[in-house]
């Protein structure tokens, strides 16, 4: 019984969770599988840390293939490189178990977070002002 309360929740949420709601949801969801991956890895449960790095560079990858260089040419080209960069390193840590990987992309990757995390509250806050 709980369990399906528990779905219900989760089909209402997604359908009314705002675009840049959801991009915080994938920041977040990125950060918790690079930690998860980077304590597997302290602990040498490579298997375990590899699935969670598959799960971080398929968020990163979602990412990338989101941005729409038609709106910001600019913008655009400079959250690819980062991604580009991210994708690579999170193949390396799975690749040599290796957490320092994981914090090259956390630091690249954390003034991002934060920036959407201000952004995304004053942007639905403003579109709630207009409507």
């Amino acid at each position: 019984m709980l369990g399906t309360a528990v779905d219900r929740y989760k089909v209402i949420q997604q359908a009314t969770i705002t675009p840049g709601e959801l991009l915080l949801a994938l920041y977040d969801g990125l950060f918790r599988f690079m930690n998860g991956a980077r304590y597997c890895i302290e602990k040498g449960e490579k298997p375990k840390a590899r699935e969670f790095l598959c799960k971080a560079h398929a968020i990163v990858s979602e990412l990338y293939m989101a941005l729409d260089h038609k709106v910001n040419p600019e913008l655009c080209g400079n959250l690819a490189a980062v991604y580009d960069f991210s994708m690579a390193r999170l193949m390396d840590a799975s690749r040599e178990a290796n957490a320092d990987y994981i914090d090259e992309v956390a630091r690249v990757l954390t003034p991002l977070r934060e920036a959407w995390r201000e952004a995304v509250p004053l942007a639905v806050k403003e579109a709630s002002q207009r409507g």
